[in-house]
């Protein structure tokens, strides 16, 4: 950047970023998430400077589709934690020696416990898994289906044990 376009940025940085943080928080309802959305638009606004012709409207479509995407990976999350067994506790041992699901993910064979992570988690398609491990896409599904029976196994087993 020139040091004209570089006082621009921080022009507009300046100008904007507390109202986009402050619409961005209205919308996830975390001030953390919020700061890291509202960052991350004006970081690939940055990427792009010299391209984008609308600076403020282009902060506020990448604030939006941010959201989306954090609003369909916190449903991923809560569906996956729904699928083994357990939707509210997800962390470390629960008051009666529960393991939570992400103890129990952790557990699982590495074979297991990637593919878990980057579609659950990571909250990309099976194909992108299926690229980064170098397994067929059949076998990924395999290993998610057999990673939720374990999960869910384990869950279940826990519970019992808890009565």
């Amino acid at each position: 950047m020139t040091r004209s376009q570089d006082s621009a940025a921080s022009d507009l940085f300046a100008a904007v970023y507390p109202q986009l943080a402050g619409w961005c928080r209205r919308l996830v309802d975390d001030d953390g998430t919020a700061h890291e959305i509202a960052s991350e638009a004006f970081a690939r606004l940055w990427a792009r400077w010299t391209k984008v012709d609308e600076p403020r409207g282009f902060l506020y479509v990448t604030v939006a589709n941010l959201v989306r995407d954090h609003w369909r990976k916190m449903e991923r999350e809560r569906r996956a934690m729904r699928q083994v067994g357990n939707e509210a506790v997800v962390g470390s041992q629960g008051e009666h020696g529960n393991p939570g699901v992400r103890m129990l993910v952790q557990s699982l064979p590495e074979r297991l416990r990637t593919p878990v992570l980057l579609h659950y988690y990571a909250d990309l398609p099976i194909r992108e898994v299926s690229a980064l491990t170098g397994r067929n896409e059949g076998t990924v599904k395999s290993d998610l289906h057999t990673a939720r029976e374990l999960l869910r196994s384990e869950l279940g087993r826990h519970l019992d044990y808890t009565r």
